[in-house]
């Protein structure tokens, strides 16, 4: 069997507890940075299809995104052709899905997709033939929200079964590493708007404590713009994250489900940003986990007030959900397979413009 992955970095982290077990090739087509450093010590290939255009990223008009979205379209279509690829896996809401799903459905390669955002699903998971979910409830609401009749309940997150056996720098080397004895993460992701940045700088400032700000998306020379103290300290875009969060006393985030689930796996205690996604699958995790969701001007009186997330049932559902992942990959060819279509691509696009 040959299988292609399209993934982006965090969704890379949720196929490959999959992938390193199935006896299979693996093409991977690496989406954006890191997803390639990532991706392979588990493929037997690499190609790059392009990046993502987010929130740190130049602005463009809606014909320029399309014509940059068509050209990584069909590189996707040039690194699949001719591979003999027999099923495509994805994961994730982003840029990387929606090439990967269009260039296979383009050159008639049967797709799986890992569907963990629930209420901001990327447009053409319509498309898949086979949909996983991580509960029977998100299964249900894809259902009837979208029209989707496609879709597998896998009981969890594979994502929690990546991060345990992953090497974790020492704390007392992350503390060199950065010159800092103890610190505070700050995590800028996907749940975060660019206007949002002033007023958090402000507050984590005001903790007059020491933070380090992993900008992500956002560009790192506009963070340290924004800084004024010298108890701050802005990382690189790509550096070895799950260390840096298991080194700190605490972690203040505003991103989604990957973030999530390794700040529950690595047990730090944290503060989820309310966001612009006001209703997401990660935050009903984060609540579900203990994990505390507060707006940005309420950091500098929550943050002395933290817990340890409750993730005995999450690391237990996460190898389950693996397995049941393996096991539908297994016996594809066997499964019955129909795709939403049109109807329920319109359907989740409409759904898609209140997180526009």
């Amino acid at each position: 069997m040959k299988i292609a992955v399209a993934a982006e970095l965090a969704p890379a982290k949720s196929i490959i507890p999959v992938i390193k077990r199935l006896d299979a090739e693996i093409l991977g087509l690496a989406h954006g940075i890191g997803a390639d450093e990532l991706l392979m010590p588990y493929c037997n290939k690499i190609k790059f299809i392009g990046q993502g255009r987010g929130a740190g990223s130049k602005k463009r008009s809606n014909s320029q995104l399309a014509y940059l979205v068509m050209i990584d379209i069909f590189k996707t279509i040039n690194a699949l052709r001719g591979e003999k690829i027999d099923l495509l896996l994805t994961c994730g809401n982003a840029g990387d899905v929606r090439k990967g799903l269009a260039a296979a459905n383009i050159l008639r390669i049967p797709t799986l997709h890992i569907e963990q955002d629930i209420y901001n699903p990327i447009e053409l998971i319509a498309f898949a033939d086979i949909i996983t979910a991580p509960s029977e409830n998100y299964k249900k609401y894809l259902q009837d929200k979208y029209g989707l009749t496609n879709i597998r309940n896998i009981g969890g997150y594979p994502l929690a079964n990546f991060l345990t056996p992953v090497d974790i720098m020492d704390k007392e080397k992350v503390h060199q590493l950065y010159g800092v004895d103890e610190f505070i993460l700050l995590a800028l992701g996907g749940d975060l708007k660019i206007e949002d940045l002033p007023n958090l700088i402000n507050a984590v400032e005001s903790l007059e404590k020491s933070v380090l700000i992993a900008p992500f998306r956002f560009d790192r020379n506009h963070i340290k713009k924004m800084v004024n103290s010298s108890n701050i300290k802005v990382l690189e875009g790509f550096v070895d994250l799950p260390s840096i969060m298991n080194a700190s006393s605490a972690m203040i985030y505003g991103a989604g489900m990957g973030m999530t689930i390794e700040a529950a796996v690595l047990n730090v205690p944290c503060l989820k940003i309310a966001g612009f996604h006001r209703k997401h699958a990660s935050v009903d995790l984060a609540t579900e986990l203990g994990i505390k969701i507060v707006e940005i001007k309420e950091i500098p009186q929550k943050i002395n007030d933290l817990s340890h997330p409750q993730a005995k049932n999450l690391l237990k559902n996460s190898k389950n959900a693996t397995d049941s992942l393996i096991k539908i990959i297994e016996t594809f060819k066997h499964q019955s397979h129909s795709k939403g279509g049109y109807k329920s691509l319109k359907r989740i696009w409409d759904a898609r413009s209140k997180f526009r």
